[in-house]
């Protein structure tokens, strides 16, 4: 991933949760805040209602192939958590990367449009 670095500190999940702006499709809820640095930060999240470890562990492989492929048309200087509900199992991984180019891409770029511009 480019301009992207893992996000793995449970506090900062919390935050992103409490603080930061969200929006829900059928396939996953992606939370966005700002972060100030010249980087992204991605966490991934597959909770047990998503199915077993199988059905988890590829839906993780789909959002990161999604986000990879989109990754350049995101802003950079964001935390970004997707997580994931149980129909993108059921999804053909070229499908939620399609979502992902056309919604995600959007969605993540009017968030952080209001996100700076409440700043300044």
């Amino acid at each position: 991933m480019l301009y992207t670095e893992i996000l793995n500190n449970n506090r900062d999940f919390l935050a992103l949760y409490k603080k930061g702006r969200y929006f829900a499709s059928k396939y996953s809820v992606i939370y966005v805040r700002t972060n100030g640095r010249p980087y992204n930060r991605l966490g991934i999240t597959a909770g047990k209602k998503v199915g077993n470890a199988v059905h988890r562990n590829r839906a993780k492989r789909i959002i990161r192939l999604a986000y990879r492929e989109s990754e350049v048309n995101l802003p950079v200087g964001i935390d970004i958590v997707i997580v994931a509900r149980s129909l993108i199992c059921t999804v053909k991984s070229q499908e939620f990367c399609d979502y992902m180019q056309k919604t995600g891409v959007s969605e993540i770029n009017n968030i952080f449009r209001r996100l700076t511009a409440g700043k300044g």
